[in-house]
């Protein structure tokens, strides 16, 4: 069920401008990846301010500069990395749903750190959903394409009563990322010193990563000993520590693809796979070991407050 008529004109989207949901899980199988919003997180958090459906349809941006306008009043929530807000010639807030009102424009600034924000919009976006999901995923090509000035978009009117939230404190993303691995199931691939790399080093993410995933620059972890440098396609989930021939690692974000035949030396916590999609070209990562029972606990440190601010979700696929 939709809302009659469009209620968002797109004036400028920025660097990129997506929608997304919680994707496609469990079509795998027929070569369908999951997609759905990088940062998890911040992306249920936005629905949880404006009172939607968990799943409802929002817009994924990144490094700011989106200017919408709204047709009709409507009640919106702004997550992720955080940037100055002007609705019509009013100041608002990240975190705190506000009103937006008929024929004003909203406009969010650059964010001083992290790289993707989303904006919420009470009854969620009506876009035709494809397969499921009203995703777009930029490996497949599944989906609504990236928005573009003058596209116009519909709400579904699909909420959960009215908002009862009026602030959600969740600092800014940290300076220094560090994130949680497991082992991999292709660890045995590599030589005893590359998991010593890995966890030693501090990684830049490089200007080619993308919703596929973070390439990540620093020394090259070496493969075993007469340890081939492909293996036969197999399954990949979001998290996965991939490393192609260079010896690079690549760490799968929302798009990456089902399989894969390069090896896994580990695979990120379920829990820190947010903090992950919120690193731009240029931040640094580093990597710890932990172990399957610590893996779905919320990461300390600067991130706890907002796991404890965000729902609990589901490992992805």
């Amino acid at each position: 069920m939709s809302d009659a008529g469009p209620a968002l004109e797109i004036v400028e989207p920025g660097l990129l401008a997506l929608v997304e949901d919680l994707g496609r899980p469990g079509l795998g199988a027929l070569g369908v990846g999951r997609s759905g919003a990088a940062d998890e997180d911040s992306f249920r958090l936005a629905n949880r301010l404006v009172a939607n459906a968990e799943r409802a349809a929002a817009i994924e941006f990144v490094l700011g500069g989106l200017v919408v306008r709204f047709r009709r009043t409507a009640t919106v929530a702004l997550t992720g990395a955080p940037a100055d807000v002007r609705a019509g010639d009013r100041a608002a807030a990240f975190n705190a749903p506000f009103a937006v009102r008929a024929g004003e424009l909203l406009r969010v600034g650059r964010p001083a750190r992290g790289l993707r924000s989303y904006l919420a919009v009470r009854g969620g976006l009506g876009v035709p959903p494809v397969l499921g999901s009203r995703s777009w995923d930029s490996l497949a090509g599944i989906g609504p394409p990236p928005l573009r000035s003058g596209d116009l978009l519909p709400l579904a009117g699909d909420h959960d009563g009215h908002p009862s939230v009026d602030v959600a404190p969740v600092p800014p993303p940290p300076d220094d990322v560090t994130l949680r691995v497991l082992p991999g199931p292709r660890a045995d691939r590599f030589a005893p010193s590359a998991l010593r790399t890995l966890f030693a080093t501090a990684y830049e993410v490089t200007a080619d990563s993308d919703r596929v995933g973070l390439r990540l620059a620093g020394p090259p972890l070496r493969r075993a000993a007469g340890a081939a440098a492909e293996l036969p396609p197999e399954g990949m989930v979001t998290g996965a520590l991939q490393v192609p021939p260079d010896g690079r690692p690549v760490l799968f974000l929302a798009d990456h693809p089902v399989t894969g035949g390069y090896p896994v030396i580990g695979v990120v916590a379920a829990a820190d796979l947010s903090p992950a999609a919120q690193l731009r070209p240029g931040d640094t990562v580093r990597f710890r070991p932990t172990a399957p029972a610590a893996a779905g606990a919320p990461p300390r440190g600067p991130g706890a407050a907002a796991s404890a601010a965000r729902s609990r979700r589901p490992p992805r696929g």
